[in-house]
Order: structure tokens, then C-alpha cells, then sequence
């Protein structure tokens, strides 16, 4: 057990415990095999690029447009979406309560492999954008503020339980407009969390000749 999910688990006991049985959940993707963090920190760490014009404000900004300019989504990926893809990135399936950026007690598992796999002195100088996403059920506008509450959830839960500093993350809600599978829009699969790998906290040392 790692520190992150020792300090978790009294926590998901005492959530569990006091939202009891009706506490539902929204994301019922198919099964997902965890990532260990080795696995994570493999993915995070490998980098071909880096677009300092694209952050986190410049992508809510996007989605906004979107979801006012109210255009049938795309078939194939969104503008949004070609511009992340370009991104070192894991997927992960966290759940949450109904309609609610609460996590679910089963999540926190991942959550501490994400949390250590950002420790890992392979990754120690990344920095990171936790991105929340949607299907289409649901009203576009609603999905956005839902993906963003969601997004600074994972945010805040990785920097307190997981002790990640909070300057090497960043968080927002993307709701509908970067979907995984466009041809698929209510399909669970879109209903993700993404970790994104942005750039470095300071400049990367030069390799040795």
C-alpha cells in the first residue's frame, strides 16, 4: 500500500460510510485493468512535445465557445482534441457520485498511483493538466461546469492526499467537446479523466556529451 492510499483509506471509509447506499455513480465504462505507476510514469514521461500556447485557460476558453456557438459536434475528433493528442497522456476511469464531482471510495486506488507516478524522479520536473470529460447525456452547458468541478477534484485530491505540489498542476473540464470516440458520443467510454504532461517547472538539464 502506498502512502498516498494509506492516508485515502480512512478517508473512503468515512465517504462510503456517510453517503451509504444510494451513493450511485455516473461512470460505468467497461473495466479498465489499473495502471501501476510505473506504467504511468512511462506514458507521463514520454514527451515528443511540448505547446506552451496550449493551457488550461486557453482550452476552457475553447469549450465555452463551443458550447455557446451550440454547432453539432464533430464526426471525427474535435479541434480541442487534435491539439491534446499531440500530448504525452494516460486515461483513467475514475468514478464519481451521481451528478457529482464527489469520488467515489474505489477510485482512490488509482488516484495513488497517479499521485506516486508524479513523485517518481523521472517526473519530478512535469507538469501536469488533469482534464475532465463527459458523453453526450446531458445538456451541453451542464456537462462543461460538471467536467470542470470533476477535473479540480482530481486536482485537489492528488496535491492533498497526494502531496503534489499544486504549481505542477493544472485543471479543467472539457463536458462533451472532446470526445473519445465521436461516431459514439452517449457511449461510457467518453466519460474519462485525462492527465496530460505540459511542460517543466524549470529547464530540463542538458544531456552529457
Amino acid at each position: 500500500m502506498t502512502a498516498f492510499t494509506r492516508r485515502a483509506a480512512g478517508f473512503a471509509l468515512v465517504a462510503g460510510l456517510a453517503l451509504g447506499a444510494s451513493f450511485g455513480f455516473v461512470d460505468r465504462a467497461g473495466a479498465q485493468s489499473p495502471m501501476s505507476s510505473a506504467e504511468i510514469t512511462k506514458q507521463l514521461s514520454e514527451v515528443t512535445e511540448f505547446d506552451p500556447s496550449l493551457t488550461a485557460q486557453v482550452l476552457q476558453g475553447m469549450a465555452q465557445r463551443a458550447v455557446q456557438a451550440n454547432q453539432p459536434l464533430p464526426l471525427d475528433q474535435s479541434e480541442i482534441a487534435k491539439r491534446l493528442a499531440k500530448l504525452a497522456q494516460i486515461d483513467v476511469q475514475i468514478q464519481f457520485a451521481l451528478n457529482s464531482a464527489v469520488i467515489r471510495p474505489q477510485s482512490y486506488a488509482a488516484l495513488g498511483s497517479i499521485a506516486d507516478a508524479m513523485h517518481h524522479p523521472i517526473l519530478w520536473n512535469y507538469r501536469f493538466l488533469v482534464v475532465g470529460n463527459t458523453d453526450t447525456t446531458g445538456t451541453r452547458a451542464v456537462n462543461l461546469a460538471l467536467s470542470q468541478k470533476r477535473a479540480e477534484a482530481i486536482k485537489e485530491a492528488l496535491v492533498n492526499l497526494g502531496k503534489v505540489d499544486p504549481a505542477r498542476l493544472d485543471a479543467v473540464g472539457l463536458g462533451q467537446e472532446a470526445l473519445e470516440v465521436p461516431s459514439k458520443p452517449t457511449d461510457p467510454i467518453n466519460r474519462r479523466v485525462e492527465i496530460f504532461t505540459i511542460g517543466t517547472m524549470k529547464a530540463m538539464p542538458k544531456p552529457l556529451q
